[in-house]
């Protein structure tokens, strides 16, 4: 596989269920049959919550419970709350039929400890998920087996969704270079571009958790000016975590000076990502940097109430050598199978018939463009087209971002407005333009083991020198501290790691 595909570590969703013995007979994607005397199969899946909680019993759930003869019971999780949940499930030993995780040491862990299934020798018998591109199971392998079922993502998808009416008051152009952030930033604080006359507007919000995971902002922009998309490998096979690279660095200089002179947002240590996404939709903010290219229609469609001359655009991020982006994994998150509540072969290809079913051409329509008639409806020309798009949104989407589903598989193309159609085009063709990251599925015993502890040394290190609390000595004594406390050892680690999978 070229390393083109093997992109950036990520936050993830999980989904979680308790199975009994069912009616969920066959492989490859076969519908089930209906629901005898035996009762329906039941699935309790917990998932992350996107936007407002789905109402019980609604119209998806229903439609997919007829489908594949289940019965669904989902759990909506808050963000906040949701890796810490997953890591109590793990640790408990108490795991569901089906479990939606992060691709970060806990998974790693309990993978390589035989708590799930693995599932690459029967993706083959199943006509959906063998389908699929090979990048997406090889951006999810652990020790280069499978675990896991990928949700998917564009890998190409990283963008910029800004208020393109800002940019045109201003004079302004999509930044190039750091300098260019710099005075787009400053003149989005202190030009009035809503003309309230109050100083009330940002150019960007950071939020907690700002440095992590594919959305990280300094990552995207880093990597739009020639820097690595979270570790670096040269032609030998030495590999440079992101935060020691010039480019890195100049970033989080860039943003400790916008904190300084307070062009941004002093509370970021403390914002949750969805605050600042309201604060986008309210007008007050001139640039989401965690958005991808599809969030263009939806940001608009949220904004219009608020800001009715407010026009929204997207852009990928671009430098001096022209687009550049941090490629993404291909997924958000994975659904895998604990050894625990699946205890044979039998339940484990019922469990996996259910996840193929989920990619049959009805549910696939289903999770993409909702109900009939009442999400959407088909054209002459056998395309669809959405009919209540604020419904899609409370009712649809939080199952398409969280289930399986590919745009362009299985589902008749979208007739959408220019700004939806734009983003859907952006994300495809832009991969070609995907910086990926190296080190995505190499293997680490301190990794494993200690992780989350190397990484938060160094994230709570560079939120103290964007505040000022740090100086520049003092970051590189940070970073010393962190070669010293494992860090030496994870580089060395990821090194070994990156030759036996590469040959070099």
């Amino acid at each position: 596989m070229s390393p083109k595909v093997r992109m950036s570590r990520l936050s993830g969703l999980v989904v979680i269920g308790a199975m009994s013995a069912g009616l969920l007979a066959g492989c490859g994607g076969e519908k089930a049959p209906a629901a005898t005397g035996e009762g329906k199969f039941p699935i309790s899946i917990s998932l992350m919550q996107v936007g407002d909680v789905p109402a019980k019993e609604n119209g998806i759930e229903q439609k997919i419970e007829e489908y594949t003869g289940t019965d669904v019971n989902v759990q909506w999780i808050p963000q906040s709350a949701f890796d810490d949940k997953v890591n109590v499930m793990v640790a408990s030993g108490e795991m569901p039929t089906i479990m939606r995780v992060n691709y970060v040491p806990t998974t790693f862990n309990a993978a390589k400890t035989g708590l799930f299934w693995e599932l690459g020798p029967y993706l083959k018998d199943y006509k959906n998920l063998s389908a699929q591109s090979e990048a997406y199971f090889e951006n999810i392998k652990i020790e280069g087996k499978i675990y896991g079922i990928p949700n998917f993502r564009d890998i190409g998808r990283t963008a910029i969704v800004y208020r393109k009416d800002w940019f045109d008051k201003l004079n302004l152009e999509i930044p190039k270079t750091l300098d260019d952030w710099y005075n787009v930033m400053h003149s989005m604080r202190k030009d009035d571009p809503d003309g309230n006359g109050k100083e009330d507007t940002y150019g960007a919000l950071l939020f907690k958790r700002y440095n992590e995971g594919v959305s990280s902002p300094f990552t995207r922009i880093a990597v739009s000016i020639g820097g690595v998309n979270k570790w670096g490998v040269d032609d030998s096979g030495k590999l440079t975590p992101e935060f020691m690279t010039p480019q890195y660095v100049d970033t989080m200089k860039l943003f400790k000076k916008l904190f300084s002179e307070g062009l941004i947002n002093s509370d970021f240590p403390a914002l949750d990502p969805s605050d600042a996404d309201k604060k986008m939709d309210s007008g007050l903010i001139g640039m989401k940097l965690n958005g991808v290219a599809q969030n263009g229609k939806s940001s608009q469609q949220r904004l219009t109430p608020n800001a009715p001359d407010g026009e929204i655009d997207v852009a990928p991020f671009e430098g001096p050598d022209g687009i550049r982006i941090a490629g993404e994994p291909g997924n958000y998150g994975m659904l895998v199978i604990p050894k625990a509540a699946v205890p044979d072969e039998e339940q484990l290809k019922k469990v996996l018939t259910f996840l193929d079913q989920l990619m049959d051409e009805e549910l696939s329509t289903l999770q993409l463009r909702g109900l009939k008639d009442v999400h959407y409806t088909e054209t002459a020309d056998g395309k669809t087209e959405l009919k209540d798009f604020d419904a899609y949104q409370r009712e649809v989407k939080p199952y398409r971002d969280n289930l399986l589903s590919i745009e362009g598989y299985n589902v008749a193309e979208l007739v959408d407005v220019p700004i939806g159609m734009k983003g859907t085009k952006m994300a495809r063709e832009n991969e070609q333009y995907a910086i990926p990251n190296p080190a995505l599925t190499l293997s680490s015993a301190i990794y494993t083991e200690r992780g989350q502890e190397l990484d938060q040394m160094i994230w709570d290190a560079q939120t103290k020198y964007i505040m000022g609390k740090l100086d520049d000595a003092g970051w590189e004594q940070e970073v010393a501290n962190w070669k010293k406390s494992g860090g030496d050892q994870l580089i060395s680690e990821f090194e070994a790691s990156y030759k036996e999978l590469n040959g070099k």
